[in-house]
């Protein structure tokens, strides 16, 4: 499962989510969006979860969450319709 996470602190790290998210279960990915200019966060991650049951337990374990004094937003992620 894709997990959306938001509402990020700009220093927060990939490493730093990485070990958030593996309390729940394994991951298989995590990846920080950063800004291609400046190379610095946006403040935004996707997580990729294998097991649906442990995505759902990190989202609800998660959610509003304060990290680095910034309550983060955690939901699973939309599917963008592809482009034509």
């Amino acid at each position: 499962m894709k997990i959306l996470v938001r509402n990020l602190e700009r220093t927060v790290t990939e490493a730093e989510l990485l070990e958030l998210f593996k309390q729940y279960g394994t991951v298989d990915s995590c990846t920080l969006v950063l800004d291609a200019a400046t190379g610095k966060s946006k403040g935004f991650a996707f997580v990729e979860m294998p097991h649906g049951r442990e995505a759902v337990k990190a989202i609800k374990g998660l959610n509003t969450l304060r990290l680095h004094g910034q309550g983060i937003r955690v939901k699973q992620a939309e599917n963008k319709p592809a482009a034509e």
